[in-house]
């Protein structure tokens, strides 16, 4: 079937509108993926290139995991972003399923609670939490880094949209099986809002692998440096000006992300999508 010229004009004003954004948003890794393969005299020569006339990119790469523990740092980062994307599935999910499908008194009020949560930045309870933190004798810990974020105002908001377009006849029909209320959670809820739970994974992981400012306050062990927190510390005390090896690290930060979105695309989309059907 042949499309019509306005929809062929249509399609092609709003990929030319797209295509600048996407690369306005892809310079700063472009910019980054370059370095990261340039000997220290092309970083800052004359005439600009992106492709390197002298390849640097295995010296480059084998100082980034040599002159620091970076893969200490990851390894950090991913046990911290498990743990945290773990919890706060054990707990939002019942708690999102509580407010979709169970009818009790104060469910309109708690769910406005939820959506103040989203409204406080972080760095708002940065002190409380700190303070808390100290009073538990978890400071330079795994548990300084996970415990604060087990409990996501955002994860339990996208879990109750996607239970929310679940007809609430298969609830009905799993309580007459004989499923208790957790077992139609996990049995049933969680499974039909895997979307959902994938897009709230990646958003999860993302968040706390990037995450600089937490760990700058909790952390002071080397070892226990996260993936962004272990970067700064590189660029102060090893990298210095050599910014191929710095810019190599942070491609190899970059990287475990890049490559599980791209994995869980489709996923994420049809998730974010489900969500907003309610």
């Amino acid at each position: 079937m042949s499309l019509s010229p306005l929809r062929i004009g249509s399609a092609l004003a709003r990929h030319a509108a797209l295509l600048p954004t996407t690369l306005f948003a892809l310079i700063p890794f472009i910019w980054m993926l370059s370095l990261s393969v340039k000997p220290p005299t092309e970083i800052f020569g004359s005439p600009f290139a992106l492709i390197p006339q002298h390849w640097g990119a295995y010296e480059n790469y084998s100082k980034a995991l040599h002159a620091a523990p970076l893969a200490r740092f990851l390894l950090n980062g991913a046990v911290v972003c498990l743990a945290i994307l773990v919890l706060q599935i054990l707990f939002c999910a019942p708690c999102a399923y509580a407010l979709a499908k169970l009818k009790f008194p104060g469910r309109g009020l708690l769910f406005g609670l939820v959506l103040v949560g989203l409204l406080l930045p972080h760095q708002v309870l940065a002190l409380p939490l700190f303070i808390l933190c100290y009073k538990l004798g978890i400071l330079d810990s795994y548990a300084a880094l996970i415990l604060p974020f087990i409990v996501s105002p955002f994860g339990i908001f996208l879990l109750r949209q996607s239970f929310k377009s679940i007809p609430d006849d298969i609830v009905q029909a799993a309580r007459l099986d004989g499923l208790s209320e957790l077992a139609i959670v996990w049995r049933i809820m969680v499974p039909m809002a895997l979307p959902a739970v994938i897009a709230f994974s990646i958003f999860s992981v993302v968040a706390h692998w990037n995450d600089l400012f937490w760990p700058s306050i909790v952390i002071k062990s080397r070892d226990l440096m996260p993936p962004s927190l272990g970067a700064a510390a590189f660029r102060n005390v090893e990298a210095g000006s050599d910014f191929g090896p710095l810019m190599a690290g942070a491609v190899l930060i970059v990287l475990p992300l890049l490559l599980a979105f791209i994995l869980a695309q489709r996923w994420f989309i049809e998730g974010l999508a489900s969500s907003s059907l309610k």
